[in-house]
C-alpha cells in the first residue's frame, strides 16, 4: 500500500497494517479487563438502591425518640455535644463550667451538636429545649441510613450487579446492631459510616484509575500505529529511536495524574479517625490494599516492573491521600479546641501558637494513657472473640413494666429493652462465610475476596492485641460492612454466572431468596427488643436465646 512521506513514495506491507490494527484492538480491549462496564441503566440502579435506603430510613427514624430521656452512654456524648455547640469545646457536665477531659476526638460529637442545634437539647441544668431526644439521635439515624445507601452503591460497583447491591443494602438495613446504633446518641455509627464512605470512594477510585490507565495505554498504542517495528535493522536510517519516556512507560506504566476519589477516601478516613482513634487500623488496611491494587493494575496493563512502577508512579499520590490528607483532616476536627480558650490543656503551657500544639499533644498522650489503663470490670464487657458469635450483646436499656402500665396487658408483667444485638443470620453466616471467602481468594485471587478479608481484619484483629482492656460488642460495628460484602460475594457465586444452566441459576436464586427471607424475619422477630417496645415478659424471655443475652 503506497503512502507519501516527505515527497517520497513508500510502501507499507499489509502485515504492518494488520499488526498495527491488532495492537490498537488489543489496547482498546484492555479497558474491559481493567475496568468492566457497570451493569444496566444508571437510573434504575439509583432508584433500586435508594428504595432500600428509604426503607432503612423509615425503620430508623420511626419513634427514634423512644425511649425518652438519656440512656446508656448518651449521658456522656449528649453533654459533650452540647458543650461543643455552646462553647466550641466539651464542658464539664458536673459543674456546667470549665473544660471536660474526654477520651474521643470531637467530630462525631460535632455531628450530634449540629442536630441538637436544629431540634433540641437538654441544658446542663436539666432544662429541655425543643425535642431533646430527636436532637441527639437525629444525626445518628441519618448517618445510619446513609451507611445503607452507600454500602448498597459500593456493593453494586464491587460486584457489577444492581441486584447484589440491593441485597447488601438490605442486609445492612435489617441488622439489629446497626439499627440500634442508628437510634442512640453515641459515636460508633459515625465511625462505621465514615469507613463505608471511604470504602465506596476507594472503589470509585479503583475504577477511575484503571480506566485512566487503559485510556493512556490505548492512546500510546494508537500513536504507535505506523511506527516501524523496533526489530528492524539497527542501521535503518528511517527507524525513529525509542525515547526514554517511552521506555519508562513500558517498564513502569504511565502516570495517572490527580486522583480526586482517592483524596475523598483519605478525607473520609481522616474524619472517621476524628470520631474514634480506632479508625487508624482501617486507614492502614485500606491504604495497603489500594497500593496493591495499583500494582495489579500495572501488571495487567503490561508494565514489566509493576511493583516498582506503583512505587514510582503511584506512591507519592498514595502518600498524600492516605497519610498527609487524613492527618490534616483529623487535625481539622480539633478546630474548636484550637480557636477557643477553654479546652482541656488548651493553655497548659502558655498562650502562644507552639504552646497550643504542646498542650494538644499532652492531651492526646493523656487520652492514650486512659485507653491503655481501661481495665475496670463491666457487666456487659466481652472479649473480641466472643463478638464473632454475639455471646454478649449490650443491654443499653431495660425496664420491667407492671400489668396495666405503659400498654402492658399481660398479668405476668412485661419488659422493655434496647439490646445491641446483631441479626444472627447476618453475623453468624457472615463470620462462618469468612472461611469460604478465604478459600475464594486462595482459589481465584479475586480482589473482592481480598477486600473483605483485609477490611474485616483491619477492623477486628487489632482488638485482640489488648485482651485485658474493657471492650464491648458494639466495638465490632465497623466489621459489619465487610461481613455483609463477604455474604454478598458468596451470594453472587451461588447465583452463578449469566451463562450457567437454568437449573444452576434457579437453585442459586432460591437459596439466596430463602436466606434473604430469613434475615428479614429474624429482624422482625427481634425488633421489639431493639426498639424498646413493651412486650410480655414471656415474649422477651423467648428472645433471650443464650444466658449471655440476658
Amino acid at each position: 500500500m503506497p503512502r507519501s512521506v516527505n515527497g517520497r513514495v513508500e510502501r507499507t506491507s499489509s502485515s504492518d497494517v494488520g499488526g498495527s490494527s491488532a495492537r490498537t484492538q488489543q489496547a482498546t480491549s484492555l479497558r474491559d479487563r481493567l475496568c468492566p462496564p457497570m451493569p444496566g441503566n444508571p437510573l434504575t440502579g439509583w432508584l433500586a438502591t435508594l428504595s432500600v435506603a428509604v426503607l432503612a430510613g423509615i425503620l430508623r427514624f420511626w419513634h427514634v425518640t423512644q425511649p425518652r430521656g438519656i440512656y446508656f452512654d448518651e449521658v456522656y456524648y449528649t453533654k459533650d455535644a452540647l458543650g461543643l455547640l455552646k462553647a466550641g469545646y466539651e464542658i464539664d457536665s458536673n459543674s456546667c463550667t470549665g473544660p471536660a477531659f474526654v477520651v474521643h476526638p470531637p467530630f462525631g460529637k460535632w455531628l450530634m451538636a449540629a442536630s441538637e442545634g436544629l431540634f433540641g437539647y437538654t441544658s446542663c441544668n436539666g432544662t429541655p429545649h425543643g425535642s431533646p431526644e430527636l436532637g441527639w439521635r437525629f444525626s445518628a439515624a441519618l448517618f445510619g441510613t446513609l451507611a445503607v445507601l452507600v454500602l448498597a452503591r459500593a456493593a453494586r460497583r464491587m460486584f457489577r450487579s444492581t441486584l447484589l447491591g440491593c441485597f447488601a443494602g438490605l442486609l445492612m438495613a435489617m441488622d439489629g446492631l446497626e439499627f440500634v446504633q442508628s437510634r442512640i446518641g453515641i459515636l460508633d455509627i459515625f465511625l462505621m459510616t465514615g469507613i463505608v464512605v471511604a470504602l465506596a470512594c476507594l472503589l470509585v477510585d479503583r475504577d477511575h484509575g484503571r480506566a485512566r490507565l487503559a485510556d493512556r495505554l490505548t492512546t500510546a498504542a494508537v500513536a504507535a500505529v505506523g511506527v516501524p517495528s523496533t526489530s528492524a535493522a539497527a542501521g535503518d536510517p528511517d527507524r525513529p529511536p525509542v525515547d526514554r519516556r517511552t521506555q519508562r512507560r513500558e517498564v513502569y506504566g504511565p502516570r495517572l495524574g490527580l486522583r480526586p476519589w482517592r483524596l475523598a477516601a483519605g478525607a473520609a478516613l481522616g474524619l472517621s479517625m476524628g470520631v474514634k482513634w480506632s479508625a487508624l487500623y482501617s486507614i492502614i488496611g485500606l491504604s495497603a490494599l489500594a497500593l496493591a491494587w495499583d500494582v495489579g493494575a500495572r501488571r495487567t496493563g503490561g508494565a514489566r516492573r509493576p511493583v516498582l512502577g506503583a512505587l514510582r508512579r503511584d506512591l507519592p499520590g498514595w502518600f498524600a491521600g492516605f497519610v498527609v490528607l487524613p492527618t490534616m483532616v483529623f487535625l481539622a476536627t480539633w478546630t474548636g479546641w484550637f480557636v477557643t480558650d477553654g479546652g482541656y490543656y488548651r493553655h497548659f503551657y502558655g498562650n502562644g501558637f507552639v504552646d497550643a500544639w504542646h498542650g494538644w499533644w499532652k492531651y492526646q498522650m493523656a487520652v492514650l494513657h486512659f485507653h491503655e489503663g481501661l481495665h475496670q470490670g463491666h457487666a456487659s464487657a466481652s472479649h473480641p472473640l466472643s463478638w464473632l458469635v454475639m455471646a454478649r450483646p449490650v443491654a443499653y436499656y431495660y425496664l420491667p413494666v407492671t400489668y396495666g402500665k405503659s400498654g402492658c396487658h399481660d398479668p405476668a408483667g412485661c419488659s422493655r429493652e434496647v439490646l445491641a444485638l446483631g441479626n444472627p443470620a447476618v453475623w453468624w453466616v457472615g463470620v462462618a462465610g469468612l472461611l469460604a471467602v478465604l478459600a475464594w481468594w486462595v482459589a481465584r485471587r479475586d480482589w473482592r475476596a481480598a477486600l473483605v478479608l483485609v477490611g474485616f481484619g483491619s477492623a477486628f484483629l487489632p482488638w485482640l492485641l489488648f485482651p485485658a482492656r474493657t471492650m464491648f460488642f458494639f466495638y465490632a460495628l465497623p466489621c459489619l460492612p465487610f461481613l455483609i460484602l463477604g455474604i454478598t460475594g458468596l451470594a453472587g457465586l451461588a447465583l452463578g454466572s449469566r451463562d450457567a444452566s437454568d437449573t444452576r441459576r434457579l437453585v442459586g436464586a432460591l437459596s439466596v431468596g430463602l436466606y434473604t427471607i430469613v434475615v428479614v424475619l429474624l429482624f422482625a422477630y427481634f425488633y421489639p427488643i431493639l426498639a424498646a417496645q413493651v412486650i410480655p415478659y414471656s415474649s422477651w424471655r423467648a428472645r433471650m436465646w443464650f444466658p449471655g443475652w440476658i
